[in-house]
Order: C-alpha cells, then structure tokens, then sequence
C-alpha cells in the first residue's frame, strides 16, 4: 500500500514537471547597421553650357544655375506668357537684344534660338554680365549677387532707382549696408512685388549649390 502510494506520488511529481515551460536560451538578434548611401551629385546635361559661359563673360557660375532653377526649372521649352523663353527665361526684344549687341551681332534672336539650351545659356549668362555692368561699384560680392538677381528679374534701373535717382548716390547707399540690410530695403521698398520673392527664390538655390 505505501510502495503504491510512493508511485502515486512520483507519477503527480513527473507530471507537473511535463507542464512547467522549459526555458531555452533567447538568441542575441542583432539589428543590420544602416548602409552609408554615397549619392554622388549629378552634373547636369547642361553643365558644360554652363561652365563655358560663366568663364567667357565672368559671371558667376552657380548664380547662372540658381536663376535657371527658379526661371524654369531646367526645363528648355518653357514659354511665359510674357513670351519669356527657354532655360533663362529670355525676351527676344529686351534681354535677347541687349546680349546680341553685346556679343556685336545685330536684331534678336529667334524663338527657335532661344528654345536651344546652349544658345540660351550663351545670351542669359551675357546679359547678367551686362546687368552686373550696370552695377559696377558694389563692393560686396554677396550684395553684388543679391542686386543681380533683382535687376535680372525687373531691371537694374528699378533697383537702383528704390535707392536714389542718382546713380552713384545708389552705389554709394548700397555699399553702406550688409547684405541683409539690403535684402530688407528689396522687401520694405523695391516698386515690383516680385522682387523680394525672386530674391528669395534665388538665394535658395544658390544656397542649395554649395
């Protein structure tokens, strides 16, 4: 009777044991370590136009890019409804004119000139190296830059005029103030509205460029 009890007993004792987890070593996971994305930039199908005609005229090459950015977004085939054409956004009897005359050539170019993206970069970076002639005398390349980018949209003579009527008095207030300062007097006194927002647009690219 005690030898069956003892069996009893033993039969209970294995049975719980069956019923209890076994607990097995947890494997160490060890998450993958992100890959290192080495992005190399791309240099633009246009970027030999570029570099070409920012050193025949001396302009700077990446403010070329920031106003062909905001312009048309790289897009040659754009047409305004100002009839603005192309990369650069030029009007065949304004700026494409002005970068005719320069180059000494006569009349303007054609809308199928203009359409062409070498022969547009070749006349938008002339006419910026006209514009930047027109203000000769800013000393500070970054407001030189800034001044730039609003004649190219309204005329360096707007911008000079939000100055003075007198020219060199312009100059001479412009190179008075930081390029924040005149950044400030583009937003609080430029007649044309877009003005300020073009030179925000352009900043940004440039900025974006370096």
């Amino acid at each position: 009777m005690k030898l069956n009890a003892l069996y009893l007993l033993a039969g209970l004792l294995l049975a719980g044991c069956a019923k209890q987890p076994v607990e097995r070593p947890t494997a160490l996971v060890i998450p993958p370590q992100p890959q290192k994305l080495l992005v190399e930039a791309p240099k633009g199908i246009y970027g030999g136009y570029i570099h070409d005609s920012a050193s025949i005229y001396g302009v700077d090459e990446n403010l070329v890019k920031a106003i062909i950015q905001v312009e048309s977004g790289y897009n040659p085939s754009v047409v305004s409804k100002s009839n603005a054409i192309g990369l650069m956004q030029l009007k065949a009897s304004t700026a494409g004119r002005d970068a005719y005359r320069l180059k000494g050539r006569y009349g303007q170019p054609s809308a199928r000139d203009l359409k062409d993206p070498a022969t547009n970069i070749d006349l938008g970076t002339a006419y910026i190296s006209i514009l930047q002639r027109q203000l000769a005398g800013i000393k500070n390349p970054e407001t030189l830059r800034y001044a730039t980018a609003v004649a190219y949209v309204n005329g360096a003579g707007a911008l000079l005029r939000s100055f003075s009527s007198d020219r060199d008095y312009a100059i001479s207030k412009i190179n008075q103030l930081t390029p924040e300062e005149f950044s400030r007097h583009i937003q609080e006194k430029h007649p044309q509205p877009q003005a300020p927002r073009y030179l925000w647009k352009v900043k940004n690219a440039y900025l974006a460029m370096r």
